[in-house]
């Protein structure tokens, strides 16, 4: 795969929402200058969406272009979960029985997962025991579990998360399949996201519309525990409050986050990054546009 040199930049689109116009067209620039500087410095392409949800200020940088979800697709997951709850057809007390062997979509082959490729490697030795619904959907996303997430999709069903996305608007997120089925990775069938799909269900959920507002509520407080805290949260005061979903496989990095100010004001970031060359210098800045982004919001 080449590797490119630098900030990809085919189309930025920038526009301000709501009835009150916080920050002059200078300025707005100025705060898209910024974090374009930032992010050239990084061997990478790189996608950004940033909706402030109290002035309805919104920047959207290659928010269209689609990626590879890697774990942030759990997230859509949690609220589906949370939906099937609402509706009676499931709850979160549910037993689980943790299993290592799946079916691939492209032929129902039965596949298995690698302890060595997930981040939680305690749910291996509990295999033959059961789980509550709830207790692996928490795994799923403040410890990455990859064998929580299989079994919960397996639970609600890939093709009812992705319809429940488009209930709620977000046209691009593709969930097809849980994790590791290496025959739809060679066939291409990958979970896909965009910035902006992204930036619509994190903003649903955050201001109490994914369902309904307690189960918004309840997804936030999952979120708010996120174990990974290496790019938005990174570079902010420890006041700030950070519930976010992170995501990432080689050469691939996301987060989104809705970040809650001590004051009570909100905004929802979402950045992605792809054929990256030095991960931990992209991550760096990825951090760093985070803060780019903190300090103007709070700047007026």
């Amino acid at each position: 795969m080449p590797r490119p040199a630098g900030l990809r930049r085919p189309h930025i689109l920038i526009s301000l929402a709501g009835m009150i116009l916080m920050n002059s067209c200078q300025q707005k620039e100025s705060l898209q200058s910024r974090i374009e500087k930032q992010l050239s410095q990084e061997q990478g392409e790189f996608a950004l969406a940033f909706e402030d949800l109290a002035t309805g200020e919104q920047l959207l940088i290659n928010a269209g272009e689609r990626f590879h979800a890697a774990s942030t697709m759990k997230t859509p997951v949690m609220i589906e979960v949370y939906k099937q709850v609402a509706e009676g057809r499931m709850s979160l007390d549910d037993s689980v029985e943790v299993r290592n062997t799946f079916k691939s979509i492209v032929d129902g082959s039965a596949y298995s997962l690698d302890i060595a490729d997930d981040s939680d490697t305690l749910i291996y030795k509990q295999l033959g025991h059961k789980r509550t619904l709830y207790s692996l959907m928490y795994d799923m996303i403040i410890q990455s579990s990859n064998l929580a997430t299989n079994l919960v999709i397996d639970r609600v069903g890939a093709t009812h998360v992705t319809a429940t996305m488009r209930g709620l608007g977000a046209k691009d997120i593709e969930v097809l399949r849980g994790v590791e089925d290496n025959k739809a990775y060679e066939k291409g069938l990958n979970n896909t996201i965009t910035a902006y799909d992204q930036l619509l269900i994190m903003k649903k959920i955050a201001l109490g519309e994914a369902v309904s507002k307690e189960a918004s509520e309840a997804m936030m407080k999952i979120l708010f525990d996120q174990r990974y805290r290496d790019i938005v949260p990174a570079n902010l005061p420890p006041e700030v409050k950070v519930a976010d979903k992170r995501g990432w496989l080689t050469g691939l990095e996301h987060d989104c986050a809705i970040v809650l100010l001590p004051n009570g004001h909100r905004y929802v970031l979402i950045i992605l990054s792809r054929k990256l060359v030095d991960r931990d210098k992209a991550v760096k800045a990825m951090a760093n546009v985070s803060r780019i982004i903190f300090d103007h919001v709070t700047a007026h």
